[in-house]
């Protein structure tokens, strides 16, 4: 594994375009939202590997988390890595990092610092390298200890972020059209450590899972209203998936392996807008 944590996306190109806010598109019904079933057949998918109820999931205690960031800008607010730094795209080229999810987190870290002002670290360590060779089995335990550390030495920093892309069928393309360009479809992904079989697992526990919902839901939320093809759903499963580091840790699926780069990477720019409302409580 190698790498440092330091905010690489200022070496890049400037960003030109300003990233607002378009108008709301779509009105969401909060009579709706109140009904269990509805919330979840609309705005989850429940792997069948755990289970849910109506008291974790209600959309009363989704929507009154207080998730606005406090620290400002005088130190690291934001974290980005990868637990699955090899992972790539339609067109990437096999171990260049410049089109992988790793440049993917270098667009978003270098839009969340031009365009809104916020300190991020970005860390490109290679998790799921073992011996020269890519390896995941332990990938998201090598990718705590570094995550830990970096928080340890920065504990301003509130959001943590692992990013992905999806695994899909072949014949499956997460793709749609914002702001006139081809955008991947995105996907939250949440852990419960809880299997539908044996309840809570104890050597998972996370103190932080029912805000790491409300973070995730918000994030639907907001992107359902204002770019309704954007988002695919908040996908639930049993594990934990480092998610305990913090109350806004989040796991975010971008496309998969049958989108572009170019697609890919266009999916920041409106994630970067619901981000930045989401965590102004605007």
């Amino acid at each position: 594994m190698t790498g440092n944590p330091q905010p690489d996306g200022k070496s890049q190109e400037p960003v030109e375009e300003a990233f607002t806010l378009p108008a709301q598109q779509v009105q969401l019904s909060m009579e709706k939202l109140q009904n269990f079933d509805y919330l979840l057949n609309n705005f989850f998918v429940l792997d069948p590997s755990t289970t849910i109820s109506q008291e974790e999931l209600n959309i009363g205690s989704l929507m009154e988390k207080d998730l606005t960031l406090k620290q400002d800008n005088s130190a690291p607010q934001i974290l980005i890595y990868h637990s699955h730094s090899q992972e790539g795209f339609a067109d990437s080229k096999e171990g260049d990092p410049s089109t992988s999810v790793l440049a993917v987190g270098d667009y978003l870290e270098q839009i969340l610092v031009e365009q809104y002002g916020y300190q991020v670290i970005h860390l490109k360590d290679t998790f799921d390298i073992v011996d020269g060779q890519i390896d995941r089995s332990a990938a998201y335990d090598y990718a705590l200890e570094k995550v830990e550390q970096v928080l340890e030495e920065n504990p301003s920093i509130e959001v943590v972020i692992d990013l992905h892309r999806d695994g899909v069928p072949d014949d499956v393309h997460l793709a749609t059209e914002i702001n006139g360009k081809p955008t991947a479809q995105i996907m939250f992904f949440n852990g419960l450590s809880k299997s539908k079989t044996n309840g809570p697992i104890d050597y998972l526990y996370n103190p932080y899972i029912s805000d790491n919902l409300a973070f995730s839901f918000r994030l639907e939320y907001e992107a359902a209203q204002y770019y309704p093809d954007l988002t695919r759903c908040v996908y639930l499963k049993c594990y934990r998936y480092n998610l305990h580091v913090r109350p806004k840790s989040l796991l975010l699926e971008v496309g998969a392996q049958t989108n572009t780069f170019e697609e890919a990477k266009n999916a920041m720019e409106p994630f970067a807008v619901i981000l930045n409302k989401v965590l102004k409580g605007e």
